[in-house]
């Protein structure tokens, strides 16, 4: 029997991403640490923190002590004034962001963050181009999905935001130039980037736009030297550099950010996610001291209602400082090795692994038909008709208490900051169901 909840969900509702017809959602009743429990009490482990943002876990009353302290005080102001709030987490994100970012505007979340960005870029240099790669995803706005890569943005096309241009990732599992090492394919896609640079006039050229690390597209590992390269053509033709960390922002790899292990520093940054572990929305865009100073005395055409909204302000705050005293950003660089492992034997007993690729506790298996040829168990944005293998172990993984995603042929782990050993090796004896059913497949 359906609930009223689950009913009246699906009559006044819609859902993200899918057709409306035949969902079935689970409904949540309570969830603290990496656990769900639906409205008929089973127990779900969350290994992807929903949407790769409840960093902290689930259920941190302290996040909710602080929300309810400042909504005591004042629940929202227009963006014109200021709260105490606003300025302690402007100073937090200088603090922690790399080299010169400086100043926050402060949005409602990931995709407001990129169009700000975007208008930012284009305001300051006086061009209108973005480059981003094909592999990707920013968002699900006209101009964040117009950057992002990833087929998301194809029902869209007809209206998408003009000028943007998309180069190859550096993928080396399926390198495009078909290199023998992740270095040499890192040096490829460099070349791909300066040529479609000198192709496009770098005179027109606004932004060159990539993820710190990357996210939904399959966690593609950038090569080592790969970042400082595209920084070094960006410095090369005047032309700015901005990284997303909505995803792999926060701890979630191990360091506080995605760009963080590459030793580059971005002209603008933009975060979302774990900058409040999902518990309020909230976004940000940071800007370098340059870009800062050029509104000295020009201005700013961003803005929005909810900017710097206090109640978020203070989420954000408490947020990061249960992640700084709870020490999880070193546990994700640990897990995240601990995990590693325990795929790399998996990998062993499954033939349907063909690529695990990972940074803290950013990570996605890759699954296949054959390790020779590398044939995707499901293609890549493939037609529902392909989608049985998929569908399969998505099935599989919610039968058994578990919520990640499965997207084509990946399984993505990517749990809060605060999972342990015993809880990784719970949610991987999950895993391994769904993976049996991919080596199905295998021949």
């Amino acid at each position: 029997m359906m609930s009223s909840t689950v009913q009246d969900s699906l009559d006044y509702t819609l859902f993200s991403w899918s057709k409306q017809s035949g969902l079935n959602p689970i409904e949540i009743d309570r969830a603290e640490g990496v656990y769900l429990w639906d409205a008929q009490g089973k127990r779900i482990i969350d290994f992807s923190s929903q949407l790769m943002n409840v960093n902290i876990g689930h259920g941190n009353q302290r996040v909710t002590q602080a929300v309810a302290r400042q909504m005591e005080k004042v629940s929202y102001v227009y963006p014109g004034m200021i709260t105490e709030v606003r300025a302690q987490l402007g100073k937090k994100m200088a603090e922690i962001t790399p080299g010169d970012l400086s100043k926050a505007f402060f949005t409602l979340g990931g995709a407001e963050a990129i169009e700000n960005a975007i208008k930012i870029a284009r305001m300051y240099t006086g061009k209108h181009k973005i480059i981003a790669q094909y592999r990707s995803y920013h968002g699900a706005t006209y101009g964040a999905g117009s950057v992002s890569g990833d087929p998301r943005r194809h029902p869209m096309d007809s209206q998408a935001m003009p000028n943007v241009m998309h180069v190859e990732n550096p993928y080396f599992y399926r390198c495009p130039w078909g290199t023998r090492s992740a270095e040499e394919c890192g040096e490829m896609a460099a070349r791909n980037l300066e040529q479609v640079v000198l192709y496009e006039n770098p005179g027109n050229i606004a932004a060159i736009l990539m993820e710190g690390e990357s996210g939904s597209s399959g966690c593609i590992k950038y090569p080592a030297g790969y970042w400082k390269k595209v920084r070094a053509i960006a410095d090369k033709y005047n032309i700015l550099l901005i990284c997303d960390e909505v995803m792999s922002g926060f701890g979630r790899t191990g360091k506080w950010f995605g760009i963080d292990h590459h030793e580059v520093v971005p002209d603008i940054m933009c975060m979302a996610k774990g900058i409040t572990s999902g518990y309020v929305p909230l976004g940000c865009t940071m800007v370098n001291a340059a870009i800062a100073a050029y509104f000295e005395d020009r201005p700013l055409a961003a803005g929005l209602t909810y900017s710097a909204h206090p109640v978020a302000c203070a989420a954000a705050i408490e947020n990061l400082k249960v992640m700084e005293e709870g020490n999880m950003i070193q546990n994700a660089a640990n897990m995240g090795r601990y995990l590693e492992q325990r795929v790399a034997e998996l990998a062993q007993e499954h033939p349907s692994i063909g690529d695990f690729r990972n940074t803290g506790l950013l990570g996605c298996i890759e699954l296949v038909k054959n390790r020779e040829t590398k044939e995707p168990t499901v293609p890549w944005n493939a037609a529902p008709a392909l989608m049985e293998p998929t569908n399969r172990m998505a099935a599989k993984l919610k039968e058994l208490g578990m919520f990640t995603f499965v997207r084509w042929n990946w399984i993505f782990v990517a749990p809060p900051l605060c999972i342990s050993k015993e809880q990784i090796d719970e949610g991987l004896d999950i895993v391994r169901e769904a993976i049996r059913i991919a080596d199905e497949y295998c021949h």
